[in-house]
């Protein structure tokens, strides 16, 4: 084959993987924007469910706040439109896994789905463990070391941007048996290197807890000890994982080895 048809062969790779992306993009994005209409009729309902873990712990006669003009109006809107994409993770993921699904080998895509599936609910799993879990804890807290003479009483902006930064960085810590899979399966770290840093892991955990989350110790323990939970539970599922993967390709030799 000449150098000519070479680059015209790997420039009409390129651009159908484009034009694949593109097509995945807008797949991704017309999920959001459905279920954003969907919920627009429930914007206020949706704001005050989101704002409970802290109006619950508000002290007495204490209120919520807006200190723009059009806060009121914008924020439960905003507050939907995250919400919406939240519910469109499932979508996304298997988006991005139809994009990667390609490349992989016969082997590789059998675990690929549990994998898939796995991240779709770990990701849910931490945030709902922020929502139940870290927020009435930490709004708790907050409340109960005030200064005397100080009225809680918090800005809707603020509070949304603050909850949204937990509840990615929950979900997101939560992928780590996730990532600890994909570090092994890739080969770039062997499954007994991420065993021996261990210690590394769990001072890196609190860590990223005292980066993500609030200034008290609480809401970093509360990220820190389940992350690195996590990180056994990865290493464990990558353990159990490279036996399984190693079967097969044992019993093929085997064959071979007959004929």
């Amino acid at each position: 084959m000449s150098t000519k048809s070479e680059e015209e062969l790997a420039e009409g790779s390129l651009v159908s993987h484009l034009v694949e992306l593109r097509t995945r993009l807008i797949r991704s994005a017309l999920s959001i924007v459905l279920i954003f209409l969907c919920l627009i009729p429930f914007a206020e309902r949706i704001f005050t469910l989101v704002a409970t873990p802290l109006m619950d712990r508000l002290p007495e006669n204490a209120t919520m706040i807006a200190t723009q003009v059009a806060s009121p109006f914008i924020i439960p809107f905003k507050t939907s439109l995250f919400v919406a994409v939240f519910l469109s993770m499932p979508v996304i993921l298997h988006q991005v896994w139809g994009f990667v699904a390609p490349g992989l080998y016969r082997q590789e895509k059998r675990f690929a789905s549990p994998i898939f599936i796995s991240s779709v609910v770990l990701f849910y799993a931490g945030v709902a463990f922020a929502y139940f879990v870290v927020f009435p804890l930490m709004f708790g807290f907050f409340a109960a070391v005030s200064p005397e003479g100080v009225t809680m009483m918090t800005d809707i902006s603020s509070y949304l941007d603050f909850i949204l930064t937990i509840f990615f960085a929950f979900g997101l810590a939560f992928e780590v048996p996730i990532a600890t899979v994909m570090l092994v399966w890739s080969g770039l770290v062997s499954l007994e290197t991420l065993g021996k840093a261990r210690a590394y892991v769990f001072l890196g955990a609190f860590v990223m807890g005292m980066l993500l989350t609030p200034p008290d110790a609480i809401s970093q323990t509360l990220l820190a000890v389940p992350v690195y939970i996590l990180y056994e539970g990865g290493l464990l599922l990558a353990k159990v994982l490279g036996n399984q993967g190693d079967a097969p390709a044992d019993a093929d030799d085997s064959d071979d080895t007959d004929v």
